[in-house]
């Protein structure tokens, strides 16, 4: 398996971020419980809730699902931390709490941490893309790329293709599966999980009805996996994101300007498990989600780094591609601007 740990990545001569975060590595036992009591307690109630508006009026069960994917996406943080071993000391407690979390989530364990943990080795380094990552080609392969290869990056990158029918794809369909070269860990980890979502919808089906309970658990998993893909997306596309070949490479630098803040309302925050602070979670993923705040405000260091706002992370829905020239994200019209420049010569040799 792949460490994603900073205790393995070389000092950076830049600043001693080791001895800031040091302190804030340690996961407190009475907060991770607490955390799970005010998260799945009223999860579970939301979604009785949601049974009994079945008979009063379907638009009110689709308003509270909303509700319901807002702590769903809270339980995905904890299983997140149990897969980083930084919600429990105990890496049992973590893995335990881990595949109950998962199976909420309908995300096998073993198999997500695998390819998330190759991500946080990876993020920003542009030969090494492709497991565990949002898809992101180069102005150049885009362009030397066949058809079919730009139609279907375009749609990954449309918002429907990246934010409805992708994020429901991935959590329903595609975590059922596991790939050709997967250990036996992973694969354990994947039946093991689907035997026990088929469980659970069986128990539940037969108690409630199974029509009842796709009426209630499907615009939950879909709007949290919308939600939550949306988070992964704006945490590392955006306005002066970093991006580099693998010999210049750093680190600290893909987790300070590669890793966004982002700067939610508190009670966004809340429900996100303080994910925002996505730059100090880069720099040490053995960071329980309750301290990453904390961290933030111990130094002026990660003062520094600038927020993305709700509303200017909107702008990142237009970028498509790396440009290497520029070393910037840009959009598709961009394109447009590269042959503009192309044919200009040949305009002015013309005239």
């Amino acid at each position: 398996m792949i460490s994603s740990s900073p205790q393995n990545k070389p000092k950076s001569p830049k600043f001693s971020w080791q001895k800031i975060i040091k302190k804030y590595e340690n996961p407190h036992l009475w907060r991770s419980i607490w955390q799970l009591t005010n998260t799945l307690v009223p999860y579970f109630a939301l979604l009785y809730l949601m049974y009994r508006s079945l008979f009063i009026s379907y638009w009110v069960t689709v308003l509270l699902s909303v509700l319901a994917a807002g702590f769903l996406v809270r339980i995905f943080i904890i299983f997140h931390d149990c897969g980083h071993g930084s919600f429990f000391k105990s890496q049992l407690a973590n893995d335990l709490c881990g595949f109950i979390t998962g199976v909420l989530v309908f995300t096998p364990y073993y198999h997500w941490w695998h390819s998330h943990a190759r991500h946080h080795a990876t993020s920003g380094d542009l030969d090494r893309r492709g497991i565990g990552d949002v898809w992101t080609m180069t102005v150049e392969e885009y362009l030397k790329s066949p058809f079919w290869k730009r139609f279907g990056y375009r749609f990954s990158r449309h918002p429907v293709g990246l934010l409805v029918l992708g994020p429901t794809y991935y959590f329903l369909i595609r975590n059922r599966f596991y790939p050709p070269r997967a250990g036996h860990r992973e694969r354990l980890s994947v039946h093991m999980t689907n035997l026990a979502i088929v469980t659970v919808a069986a128990w539940v089906g037969l108690w409630i009805g199974f029509k009842e309970y796709l009426l209630i658990q499907l615009p939950v998993i879909v709007v949290s996996a919308t939600a939550g893909v949306w988070l992964f997306y704006v945490q590392h596309q955006f306005d002066g994101a970093y991006w580099e070949r693998h010999g210049k490479w750093d680190y600290v630098d893909q987790a300070i300007k590669g890793s966004s803040f982002y700067k939610l309302p508190k009670i966004l925050q809340w429900f996100t498990g303080n994910i925002g602070f996505h730059h100090i979670h880069h720099l040490s993923p053995r960071i329980p989600n309750y301290y990453l705040e904390k961290v933030h405000r111990a130094s002026t260091i990660f003062k520094k780094v600038k927020p993305i706002t709700l509303l200017v992370s909107l702008r990142s829905l237009r970028f498509r591609l790396w440009d290497e020239k520029g070393q910037k994200l840009v959009s598709f019209r961009f394109l447009k601007s590269l042959r503009k420049k192309k044919q200009e010569p040949s305009k002015k040799f013309t005239e």
